[in-house]
Formats: structure tokens, sequence, C-alpha cells
């Protein structure tokens, strides 16, 4: 249904193909899933099936795709809209429309398909996504995980043979992410779709491939095989894998089913093991603001009533007829990691936004230190809060990395060149002149938390922030939100990565239809709620095991110490 046949493409002005060598065929009826690490072209490949690339990306294409026979060299992205189903990485530059419904129309509309037949569809899909009653919202007012499902819908109504997809489901939360993937495999397993999608939360993926094709580094061959075979020499792999590989289990399991099943042993090896904290502690030193001496990240004893840097009294948020947040007490202290966890349109970005003064409290308070968010200036309050946003384009105007650094240095008076360390600890090999649009939306994502952490404020707000990272990624960002909670910072992140939650919180609050349902000691939330529970602790179950670092740690201290 889909073939490469020895593709390289290489925009203009670059001195190197972004891929190259790419040679491989998706049979039609089959989910490929495409992995590797942020920045290898995985986006370049899906963008070629579509004939976004080279037509509307510009740059070189050689070697040849074809899709349900149809070279894409000489079929636009319009002459291949029948076929070929696609959903990018940013939802909202999919939306033509301002409601659900007629989003779900849009595409059939423009292939003129009869009005009975557009009818019965959008209401399919409707219910195949959830969004019933979301079916008449402007889809301004949707969450991200919202408009998420609706760019999945929007491809899905028109039918086509081919979906390609990035990134589906990075900004759904784990149900809503099973929903739309068992939506995946059914039009894959009943209807005959033929599924091209790259992912980096491989956890949620891995066990609906048919397929994997692996793009190992930047410009490298790619290497094709089923799940467990490409795991097994994968630079990218989910915790199952890695707890498998830890175990020495062969095959590599790809479901929590599968390693519950072989658990036996090890579980009996962890029974009296002592509980290691969120993993082994690190010695990373962070660029100081202004002439401040550097600090290690070692834990600092914290008092016993630290004075908070953020506090919430009985916070409501209406939107005209919707309630985002109803009567919210939070009360955020220094060096105290908080997930802010719930399904789509719980009110997770609309409580960060309070919190940094984009949202005005309909009643209760907000304060952050000793002021008012939303009626501080702008060029005050970067020194008290800062929000990393899901889309972090908004926080980038200039045309370079080096530009974008010297402009945040001087927001927030701190010595030149101190962004541009962060950027180097975040994004390794990404040069000054690069330009930010550039970027994949994770190397985006860490230049926008690099901005924001310039101005050092002691309360760090991220909404959904390892959207787009890969593993490395991920743990290179968990590196320095620690260096940055064991200095005394404050980080409050919402998220629907329980792998990330895990990993770094002290504390999860558990949202539901604007109010708080829980909120207490991240094992103690994850641990008692089956969606957001971690995959090693689904494993490792009754114990209360939450990473595979501290598997790793209870196996192997002295590797660890």
């Amino acid at each position: 249904m889909i073939r490469f046949e020895d593709v390289s493409v290489t925009y203009d002005g670059a001195a190197e193909p972004t891929v190259r060598g790419i040679d491989f065929e998706v049979p039609e009826g089959e989910l490929v899933l495409l992995a590797g690490p942020s920045g290898v072209g995985k986006s370049t490949v899906l963008g070629a099936v579509s004939g976004l690339v080279p037509h509307f990306t510009g740059g070189t294409l050689r070697g040849r795709v074809t899709v349900a026979g149809r070279d894409t060299r000489t079929h636009k992205p319009r002459e291949l809209a029948d076929v070929v189903g696609t959903v990018g990485q940013d939802p909202l530059s999919h939306f033509v429309t301002d409601t659900v419904e007629d989003e779900l129309a849009y595409g059939m509309e423009s292939l003129g398909l009869a009005p009975d037949v557009m009818r019965r569809r959008v209401e399919e899909t409707l219910d195949l996504l959830g969004l019933a009653g979301l079916r008449d919202r402007p889809i301004a007012t949707l969450s991200g995980g919202q408009q998420q499902r609706v760019a999945i819908g929007s491809v899905l109504t028109p039918h086509p043979g081919v979906l390609v997809l990035d990134e589906p489901t990075s900004a759904l939360d784990p149900a809503a992410a099973e929903e739309v993937l068992a939506v995946l495999q059914r039009l894959v397993h009943d209807l005959g779709t033929t599924v091209l999608l790259a992912e980096h939360r491989l956890e949620r993926v891995i066990q609906y491939a048919d397929q994997v094709v692996l793009l190992p580094a930047p410009g490298a061959s790619p290497v094709l095989g089923g799940p467990a075979e490409v795991m097994a020499v994968s630079p990218v792999y989910p915790p199952v894998v890695a707890l498998g590989r830890l175990a020495g289990w062969t095959p590599l399991p790809l479901t929590v089913r599968d390693a519950r099943r072989r658990a036996g042993d090890l579980k009996q090896q962890l029974e009296n093991a002592p509980l290691q904290g969120r993993g082994a502690a690190v010695d990373v030193r962070l660029p100081p603001r202004g002439r401040d001496k550097p600090q290690t990240t070692r834990t600092r004893k914290r008092s016993a009533h630290p004075t908070p840097v953020g506090e919430v009294r009985a916070l409501s948020v209406s939107r005209g007829r919707i309630q985002a947040l109803s009567h919210i007490d939070l009360t955020i202290t220094p060096g105290e990691t908080i997930a802010l966890m719930g399904r789509n349109g719980a009110g997770k970005s609309t409580l960060l936004n309070a919190l940094v003064g984009l949202v005005k409290p309909t009643s209760g308070t907000v304060r952050v230190g000793e002021a008012t968010p939303h009626r501080t200036a702008p060029k005050d309050l970067v020194r008290k809060v800062g929000l990393v946003p899901q889309e972090p384009g908004d926080l980038l105007y200039a045309d370079t990395v080096a530009a974008e650094c010297a402009a945040a240095d001087q927001d927030a008076g701190a010595d030149p060149g101190t962004c541009r360390t962060l950027v180097t600890e975040l994004l390794p090999g990404v040069t000054d002149d690069t330009h930010p649009r550039d970027l994949s939306e994770g190397q985006r994502l860490a230049l926008a938390l690099a901005v924001v952490l310039t101005a050092r404020p002691p309360l760090i707000l991220l909404d959904e922030p390892t959207r787009g990272l890969d593993y490395a990624a991920k743990a290179r960002l968990v590196t320095v939100l620690r260096a940055l909670a064991a200095e005394g910072h404050a980080i409050v992140l919402a998220t629907h990565d329980v792998e990330l939650a895990a990993e770094i919180a002290h504390r999860v609050v558990l949202l539901a239809e604007g109010e708080v349902i829980a909120d207490g000691p991240t094992a103690e939330v994850v641990v008692s709620s089956p969606s957001f529970a971690p995959q090693v602790t689904k494993i490792l179950a009754p114990q209360h095991w939450l990473t595979v670092a501290q598997v790793r740690a209870a196996l192997l201290p002295e590797a660890t110490s």
C-alpha cells in the first residue's frame, strides 16, 4: 500500500539529508509504527507519504514513494487526499471550521460525498472517539487532548485507505489514548485500513503494531521487523521492555500482561528489597542566575513549615456556560514537584494559566509569593513564575536559537550565555543558527523550557512537558527538573505521562470535571488508579514499585550507588 524506494530528503539550505536510504513497504491493512529518537526524521518520512514533503515543505526528494500506486512526486497532496488522511503533531494547524461537528464534516464536503453519508459518518466518528458531548462546542474552547481527537476524527470521516499519524496520543490522557488506539486497531482489522504512525510513548502503542520501522539515528538506514525483534536493538524502548532487558527475559515482553506472567521470580527477588526513592541522585550544575554562585543538586533539608511559593484558595473559573474549575485549594511549597493529572478537559491547563495570570478567577484567590498573578505586570511576574505552554511556539519569536537565548537572558536579567547553557543541557547538538521552526516539536518544547528557566523563577509550570520528547530527551528533562527542585524551585506540571509522574513527582493532584478528587504522595495516588499507574507498578503489583530505576537500584545497589 505504501512503498519507499531508496528515499532521501534534503531540505533547502541543509548540508546533509534529513533522512536517507529509506526503503521499506507497508502492506495493506497493517499498522506500522515508526520509531526512533527525536530529530531522526520521522515527521519527514510521514510527510513524504501524504506528499507534503516536498510539495509543501520544499527541499529535494530522491528515490520514490508510492501510495496505492500513486507516485507522490507527481501527485500533490490534494491529489492524494481521497486515499491518505494525515494528522500532524499540532492539531490546531488542521482546523478550518469553528465547531466540532463542522470540522468532522469538512473533509467529506471537500470530496463531494452525499449528505446522508456525511451525517452517518459524523455520528459514527463522534461515538468512536467519545466526542458526542462536544459536537456543538467551538474548537477554540476545547482542551489540547480534545482537539487532538477532533483532528483525528476529521481525517477518519472520509474513510481513507491510508492513515498517517504523527504523535496521535501525545496530548491524550491514558483512557482517551487507549480509545483512539482501539479505534485504529478496529479500522485495521475490520476495514483493512493501512496505518503508519510515529509515537514517542511506545508504552502506549507497541502492542498494537504489526511491524516497527526504526530510524536509529539521523541519516541512518531504517531497521524493519517485528516489535519484539526491533525493541531488542532499539535505542528507544518503553518501561516494559526496559524491565524485560533488566530481568533478561527472552523474547522481550511488549505488554503488561506478558511481563506479569514472567515476573514471578523477579517479584521474589524484590520481596524484601528496600524501596528506593524516585531514582538515583544526580549532581548536575545548572547555570546561575546573574552572578550568584552555582549550586549543586544535593537535596536540601526543608524547613518544617516552608513559606508557600504559590497558594490557591476556593478558586473557580467559568468560561461562558463551562465551569472549568470549581473550589480548588492548592498549596505549593519550595522544592516540591506536583503532577496535575486527570482526563482531557479536567481543568489542568486552566489551573496552570490561573497561576501564571493568563486566566482571571471567577471567584477565589491565587497568590504567587506576594503577587496576585493576573494583576502583576509580565516583566515582574517572569521572576516569580514561569509557564511552558502546550504549544511551545507561543514563546518563541526570534529567527535563530542564539537570538532566542539572547532575548531570554536580557528579559531575565541573567548573565549572557545562561539560556544557551540550558539549551545545551536539554538539546545537545542544536546549533546557534538553527531556526526554531526547523526544530521538532520536542526540540521546540525544550528550547521554550530553557527560555523560561533562564529567569529561574521560584515556581515553574509545565503543560505536557514530555509531548514530543523521546526517552533520552525525557531523561535529560528529568535531570534538570530534579536539580531545580533540589535547589528549592517548586514545579507543577500538567501531564498525561504517567511514567514521568512516577519518575519525578513527590505528589499527584488528580482533577475531574474541574474539581480535585485526589491529592497525595505519588505512590499512593497512582498505585490505586488503573488508568494512571505506570507500567512497572502494574507488572509488579501488589508490590509498590514505580520505575525501572527503582528496581535496578534494588537488584544492583552497587551499580547505582
